[in-house]
């Protein structure tokens, strides 16, 4: 079977990495797999994208080109909007090939247009890695147009301008008359496909993004810190995400009002923060905790130490489906504290491999966070909750797990086309 994969980028952002090692875990389980992109950086012969000069500044600048379209758009939602319209030579290239499916990843940033996406003549798979393919523009929403149909009479109040997503909605509608077998890493991403008006018909698979559990594993802790400069002796615990506190999103705040809540509380004593995906701000938090910043690590190896380094590690999304870096954590045996949303419970089982606080409830983070800390153990593997945070990434993030999960859902996309 041949499979080619497209995707924006080959490892550039949460969604290339995930896309990247769902590629190699099918190539490494026999299946005959490439993988297109527009920017490729990885130096792997299995991935294709612009080879001339000239070809990457065209597929460079083909994203900030409809930034004027975007921009008549005004609304309180932060997140990033694509209205996929340029049309692309990809979709003559897919129709030639012989491939026997099409695996479509994050294909945004005008990589494809939704026009192109409803051209492709070859069974389509489509791994989701956000919202954005049942959405109008928008990648994440907190809103319900997604459910209802977008309407001009359910605009949320915070948006105004032209109707962007409106408009990208009623072209997904328009071209895409054919269903496509999706695919979500999550529980919950499947169930919001399921509620979408746009797909509630379609088929759904869910397979979770597949971690290399013989290169993520977990490195012994007194070496990791020594490694990354660390202090010895003191609980540990990790935040990490693209932009760091930046991105709304990834609860950075919430997590500012779950160490208030923590700055009294004995099992807390002697905690410091470490802090990856951003640099230390000009003028840093006060929260009565030191904090270490590592800025952004781009090797597995460090980001594999700053894992084994922790003593636990905190994701307080407000919104995520599998977030690599919890996946990432638990091959690397780290328990996990996380919010009871999204994807995260597909990752931490609760009070096994880490603690899952009720949604957005910081004294309930709070409690979580120390809750985890007192069952901290010092050697390589961490402790019960690290063992068996190491032992859910085997059974179910594996990439010979997922490879077959994978193989499994393309016999059932052949067999339908």
């Amino acid at each position: 079977m041949k499979v080619i994969h497209l995707n924006h980028s080959d490892i550039s952002g949460g969604a290339a990495r995930a896309a990247y090692r769902i590629h190699h875990s099918l190539g490494d389980a026999g299946v005959d797999s490439l993988m297109w992109v527009n920017k490729a950086k990885a130096g792997d012969w299995t991935v294709e994208g612009p080879a001339s000069k000239v070809s990457k500044a065209l597929a460079a600048v083909r994203s900030h080109s409809v930034r004027p379209l975007v921009n008549t758009l005004k609304t309180g939602n932060p997140i990033i909007h694509s209205p996929a319209i340029l049309p692309s030579q990809w979709v003559k290239r897919i129709n030639a090939s012989d491939a026997d499916i099409v695996h479509l990843h994050w294909v945004q940033g005008e990589m494809l247009s939704i026009a192109d996406i409803g051209r492709i003549q070859k069974p389509i798979g489509w791994t989701l890695h956000d919202m954005w393919a049942f959405c109008g523009a928008e990648h994440y929403t907190e809103d319900h147009r997604w459910r209802e149909g977008y309407r001009r009479d359910n605009r949320p109040s915070h948006e105004s301008g032209f109707d962007l997503n409106h408009w990208t909605w009623q072209r997904k509608r328009k071209h895409w008359q054919q269903p496509m077998h999706i695919v979500t890493p999550s529980q919950w991403l499947a169930d919001c496909v399921r509620k979408s008006a746009l797909m509630r018909d379609w088929p759904v698979s869910v397979v979770a993004n597949p971690v290399d559990t013989e290169r993520w594993k977990p490195l012994e802790q007194s070496l990791a810190r020594e490694l990354l400069g660390l202090p010895a002796d003191v609980p540990l615990l990790l935040f990490g995400a693209m932009g760091g506190g930046r991105d709304p999103r990834k609860g950075f705040d919430l997590l500012l009002q779950a160490l208030e809540h923590l700055r009294d509380d004995t099992r807390a004593q002697g905690m410091e923060l470490v802090i990856f995906g951003q640099r230390a701000p000009q003028s840093p938090p006060n929260l009565g905790f030191p904090i270490h910043y590592t800025g952004h690590l781009h090797d597995d190896l460090s980001l594999r130490a700053l894992y084994s380094a922790a003593d636990a590690m905190v994701t307080p999304s407000r919104q995520d489906n599998l977030p690599n870096t919890g996946v990432e954590a638990h091959a690397c045996a780290t328990p996990v504290i996380a919010f009871h949303i999204g994807g995260l419970p597909d990752i931490v089982e609760h009070q096994r491999t880490g603690y899952l606080a009720k949604a957005f409830d910081t004294e309930d983070l709070a409690h979580g966070i120390a809750w985890v800390l007192a069952q901290r153990a010092t050697g390589p593997i961490g402790g019960l909750l690290g063992q068996q945070a190491r032992e859910r990434a085997e059974a179910r993030f594996a990439a010979p797990v997922v490879a077959a999960q994978y193989r499994a859902v393309y016999e059932q996309i052949v067999y339908s086309a």
